[in-house]
């Protein structure tokens, strides 16, 4: 496969004051305004404060920046051998237990070893191509740092029935997070809409107009430490990063999440013994322990509930300790 390019430039005084993308354009060779720019909101390019989210700002002299290209996604994934916890599989779909830090579906910068690849590999072929060639089978995702039940699709029935059933929300779908703090009340609603964060557009955010409706249950099911709280989250819609974000809104965001940090940190949480913890698990704390749905074919309730992942329980009996 084609490795990454890399471009390092520097501001010449004759295109101080020039906006970023049209400079960028004019010094990286066969590249588009629009390819620059959607390279800037996937994150490839870092300036002189890091990484770069705004294609319109005006450069100025002697700064420097590197634009990342990644090399180019193959048009069709190639099976691989990963390996994969199945909790059901039947001629229509597949259900797994997906382990943290596996990307779902190719992307860039992830072109190999994605879950589409293992499905590949597992189901010999055998899943729904609805989703198109680089997502095949695929009808939700869990983030690459979340772990836990997901359900894909075998054959295209199977496909546009569970995708029905995800549109109108009457997926039953349940995870566990460990969070920052303890929650109050220690059981509520969190109901707004979320939408691109419009200072980073990597992130998610709640927002006042625009995006979408997104529900989510919580409750606490026990203190961790003096440090946070297990909390158990229903979702009844499926926003991008919604738990993260609605988590977040209430001042009590992901252990292990460093997307989305408060803006300011309380004491607790800069403890050199507390970080020490926290960083050995190295994703962000939140597993979907629970998922409910009608079997598409045989329209049988089907529910698969999975124990709190071995790495979990340890951050947690690591910072129960934290008195």
């Amino acid at each position: 496969m084609t490795d990454a390019q890399i471009y390092e430039l520097m501001v010449s005084a004759d295109d101080n004051g020039l906006r970023l993308d049209r400079w960028l354009t004019d010094n990286v060779p066969d590249m588009s305004r629009n390819r620059i720019q959607a390279l800037i909101n996937e994150g490839q390019l870092t300036g002189p404060l890091g990484a770069v989210d705004d294609a319109s700002k005006k450069i100025q002299a002697g700064e420097q920046y590197q634009l990342t290209i990644p090399p180019p996604i193959p048009a069709e994934p190639e099976p691989e051998d990963i390996p994969l916890t199945v909790l059901y599989e039947d001629d229509h779909l597949i259900v797994i237990d997906k382990p943290p830090g596996l990307v779902v579906h190719p992307a860039p910068g992830h072109a190999t070893g994605t879950l589409v690849h293992a499905l590949l590999h597992h189901c010999e072929g055998s899943l729904s191509g609805i989703g198109g060639v680089t997502r095949p089978g695929i009808v939700h995702r869990l983030d690459k740092d979340t772990s836990g039940v997901m359900v894909c699709a075998k054959s295209d029935v199977a496909h546009r029935g569970l995708v029905e059933q995800f549109q109108v929300h009457s997926i039953d779908r349940a995870y566990m997070a460990v969070v920052w703090g303890l929650p109050s009340p220690a059981q509520g609603r969190i109901e707004t809409r979320i939408g691109r964060d419009p200072h980073n557009r990597k992130r998610m955010a709640v927002v006042k107009s625009g995006g979408k409706e997104a529900i989510t249950d919580y409750k606490v099911i026990r203190p961790v430490g003096s440090v946070g709280a297990l909390v158990d989250c229903h979702l009844f819609t499926g926003r991008t990063h919604q738990i993260r974000v609605h988590m977040l809104s209430i001042g009590n965001s992901l252990i292990g999440d460093p997307t989305y940090l408060p803006r300011s940190r309380s004491k607790k949480m800069c403890e050199p013994e507390i970080q020490e913890r926290v960083s050995a698990y190295k994703y962000q704390a939140l597993q979907a322990y629970r998922l409910g749905f009608e079997h598409p074919i045989s329209h049988q309730e089907m529910k698969f509930e999975i124990d709190l992942s071995k790495d979990i329980q340890k951050l947690i009996s690591s910072l129960d300790q934290i008195l």
